[in-house]
């Protein structure tokens, strides 16, 4: 018996001083040890590894504690829409933003992140502007460098589109959801409401439009470019324009939108004609709507159904009409003329424009290059257009052929 326990001691006595040789060993090792590689450690009894630090995760810590401050700014912009396929970024197609966003990168004010997924600095457009459609003052909000310039990204851009200004502004602003109203255009040719009478001709299969075109080329044995608008004509443009003013049931000046649809219901705050002018001897009005918000070919509809009444194709009861359940055939006057030219942030500078850090949205100081712009470009661009290609009257010599009544199958849309 004293055997046995004598041999017991001695083999924990053993097992004691190598626990104690290998602690000896560990802690001498351990100063010497790599922090790159993987430290067991003893978790609830669980043997866990923890990874090495990634050299990319180091990279991107220190990228985060070097990245340039960026603060919300209202971005005033101008296009020419020739040749571009909207306002909006579409994947492999030619936009006004993909140009935009693309000088961006190149001026180095967003990274390739941002290029990819635009969303990552909060970029918002105003307004949606279609295939060929113009814009004069335009605007976009986004995060940008302290130090971004309008200069710079100018330098990345093609003539046709222009940067005008870059404002601070609030960091709940958001282009489009703060802005009040809308402004658009639309240039056309005065021998458009030139009075013709009701054709004959409606919906016939045979219809001649070359046979039209040459009709409607000569207004009181004149050419027709020669034609220039009376006073009392103007003044019944004007008349018409103004029973668009209220809220109203668009759903007959758009597409898929049904007459009980809630966003059919439309404000629309001012319906002008400007006085007429001459470029290369022909005479041109510019019609002005200015409304909350419009839906997709809405004012080309609301243009064409003026020039059909003053031109006596039809009456002001259809425009009243128009605003009823009933779905209308209503045409849709040509792109070529319609420009944006105004959004406006009335309440955002009645509240912010004064608390001495941000700036009214109305940019005055640059209001002679928007000015020169608009002209060199935009309003040359139409006014040649449309007396080398007679969009406009092409298309009055399809106006006879719309019922302006209730839609059937066989009328032409």
């Amino acid at each position: 018996m004293y055997r046995y326990i004598c041999k017991e001691t001695l083999v924990n006595n053993l097992c004691l001083f190598r626990s104690f040789k290998c602690r000896k060993m560990f802690s001498a090792l351990a100063p010497v040890v790599d922090e790159n590689v993987a430290v067991p450690v003893l978790d609830n009894k669980r043997l866990i590894e923890e990874p090495p630090e990634d050299s990319d995760n180091k990279k991107q810590k220190l990228d985060n504690a070097d990245r340039v401050k960026k603060r919300k700014v209202a971005m005033l912009l101008g296009y020419l829409g020739k040749n571009y396929y909207g306002m909006q970024r579409n994947p492999q197609m030619k936009t006004i933003e993909e140009d935009l966003i693309q000088a961006l990168l190149q001026a180095k004010l967003i990274n390739d992140e941002a290029f990819e997924t635009i969303q990552t600095i909060q970029f918002q457009r105003a307004a949606r502007t279609d295939k060929g459609v113009s814009a004069v003052r335009q605007v976009v909000s986004l995060k940008l460098p302290e130090h971004g310039k309008k200069e710079d990204i100018n330098a990345f851009l093609p003539e046709e589109i222009r940067v005008f200004g870059i404002k601070r502004v609030t960091k709940g602003f958001n282009s489009k959801s703060s802005c009040d109203a809308r402004s658009y255009i639309y240039t056309m040719p005065t021998f458009a409401f030139a009075k013709k009478p009701p054709d004959s001709e409606v919906l016939n299969e045979e219809y001649d439009v070359d046979k039209k075109i040459e009709e409607l080329s000569v207004i009181n044995g004149e050419p027709f470019h020669k034609y220039r608008i009376q006073p009392d004509v103007l003044e019944k443009v004007q008349s018409v324009l103004k029973l668009y003013e209220g809220t109203h049931n668009f759903h007959n000046f758009t597409s898929k939108v049904k007459p009980l649809d809630p966003s059919a219901m439309r404000y629309m705050i001012d319906c002008s004609c400007s006085d007429p002018f001459v470029i290369n001897d022909m005479e041109f009005v510019t019609l002005k709507i200015k409304g909350q918000s419009f839906m997709l070919h809405q004012i080309r509809k609301m243009v064409a159904l003026v020039i059909a009444i003053i031109r006596t194709q039809t009456s002001e009861e259809t425009l009243n009409a128009a605003f009823g359940p009933g779905k209308l055939d209503i045409p849709m006057a040509p792109s070529l003329g319609l420009v944006l030219d105004q959004v406006h942030y009335d309440r955002y500078n009645k509240r912010y424009s004064s608390d001495g850090i941000h700036e009214a949205l109305e940019w005055p100081e640059v209001n002679d290059e928007i000015v020169k712009f608009k002209e060199d470009y935009i309003l040359n661009y139409i006014c040649e257009s449309e007396q080398s290609e007679k969009s406009m009257l092409q298309w009055l010599a399809t106006l006879c052929r719309h019922s302006y009544d209730i839609r059937e199958d066989s009328v032409i849309s």
